[in-house]
């Protein structure tokens, strides 16, 4: 079942509708192209792209005799067509019609993801604007680590997401191609040229070679960047969750008036969005492992991979349509706390200026080492006393008979550590960075 959320043009791309029209669409190319070298009759060629449709109804009932689709496809075809189809799927096997217009579907599914990545950009830029210098506190390892911005986790994201755009791109060209060769690609029954005048109609590009397949390392590359794209928003979804931590509550995604977080809870406000978007990431990283087994078929063409590709290749494609225009409205509406990221900022009262502090003591000849020692046990007072980092510096005869009073407070600058942030918001967005 397609997600609530999936674009219209998604669905339909991966609709059995769709799937027989690029088959028919094939047909037509190939039957135009064999017109134009003289194996066909022109009148043919004519007939069937006049007169060439079908009902799916047919083909299904055709299909429960034969147990073979494309068979049946071509005589639900046939019947509208008339005496011309003796022409129809002249000289091809089943694979190139199948391998050939799943192309066409995968090169237009690629769009949409395109279009759809282009959107959550917009959306993550835009915030990252709004909060180029809101102050929080960075975190590794979960604990708080040094001063950073909101915009810059923001711009993180963007600049992921970029290489998401250039790695679908990419697989959107490895899988546009097509194949007219033959049961074992071997071109036996019609030359390479029809081959090369279908693609160039279909506006595809004609593969080097082939077996009875085009290869299968051209999908697993495309549901990788698929599934590595839906990594990249599940990374995105886990920060917006651990940052709606009630200990942390710096972040929240949007809540809509009148939605309810727990049957028994009501106060409660969960981040199912973006719990949503991890657990489909999973299923992408599942469908890419599966996409890998199937590169290794048996000699020039088995079907174990045609029946994991029905699922697969579809699936893969509404899921993560459906998490990119998720993720563009839980970014776009996602309520940011600024008072509470300064709290939690000042939290750990001030010892997330240690470094800063030791690069000035080691700065004016203070070994690395003694300057360590130093800042530490101030802040590990900081830490048991429950007193702030400052004052407990400014107390301390080694720092202070090293490092003024002012030298010490511009330790503590957020300004200064925020010095470099608009370079690197140029380097992620351009000109526009600067802005």
């Amino acid at each position: 079942m397609i997600p609530r959320y999936t674009h219209p043009d998604m669905g339909r791309i991966w609709s059995d509708q769709r799937k027989y029209e690029t088959w028919l669409q094939v047909e037509i190319a190939a039957s135009e192209a064999m017109a134009r070298a003289g194996i066909v009759p022109v009148e043919a060629a004519r007939e069937i792209r006049a007169r060439g449709g079908f009902d799916i109804a047919r083909i299904e009932a055709i299909e429960q005799v034969t147990q073979h689709d494309v068979i049946a496809f071509t005589t639900s075809v046939a019947e509208h067509v008339g005496p011309a189809a003796r022409w129809l799927h002249f000289g091809l096997t089943s694979s190139d019609v199948i391998d050939t217009a799943q192309a066409l579907q995968m090169r237009d599914a690629c769009d949409v993801l395109l279009s759809d990545l282009e959107g959550l950009m917009q959306a993550v830029h835009a915030r990252a604007a709004e909060h180029r210098r809101t102050p929080m506190i960075g975190r590794t390892h979960g604990v708080h680590a040094e001063p950073m911005t909101f915009g810059l986790k923001l711009a993180l994201w963007y600049a992921e997401l970029a290489r998401d755009v250039a790695r679908i791109r990419r697989a959107r060209e490895g899988i546009s191609v097509g194949m007219l060769s033959g049961a074992v690609g071997t071109f036996a029954h019609l030359p390479p040229a029809i081959e090369a005048d279908a693609c160039h109609e279909l506006g595809l590009e004609p593969a080097p070679v082939a077996s009875q397949v085009i290869q299968r390392d051209r999908h697993a590359e495309l549901l990788s960047a698929i599934a590595i794209t839906g990594s990249s928003l599940e990374k995105i979804a886990l920060e917006i969750r651990g940052l709606q931590k009630t200990e942390i509550g710096e972040v929240e995604e949007p809540f809509g008036k009148g939605q309810k977080g727990s049957s028994a809870m009501p106060h409660k406000r969960n981040p199912i969005g973006c719990e949503q978007v991890v657990g489909m990431a999973r299923l992408l990283r599942a469908n890419a492992g599966a996409a890998l087994e199937n590169n290794a078929l048996w000699h020039e063409r088995d079907i174990s991979h045609s029946s994991v590709e029905r699922v697969i290749i579809p699936d893969s494609f509404i899921a993560l349509d459906h998490m990119l225009r998720r993720m563009t409205r839980i970014v776009a509406g996602m309520v940011v706390y600024p008072d509470r990221m300064r709290e939690n900022l000042e939290r750990s009262r001030g010892v997330v200026f240690s470094g800063t502090v030791l690069l000035e003591l080691a700065r004016r000849g203070v070994s690395r080492e003694q300057a360590y020692e130093w800042v530490q046990r101030n802040a590990m007072r900081a830490f048991h006393e429950k007193r702030d980092f400052k004052p407990l510096l400014l107390a301390d005869p080694d720092v202070t008979a090293v490092l003024s009073p002012a030298e010490i407070e511009r330790s503590f600058d957020l300004d200064e550590q925020f010095r470099h942030v608009d370079d690197i918001f140029a380097r992620v967005f351009g000109s526009e960075g600067t802005r």
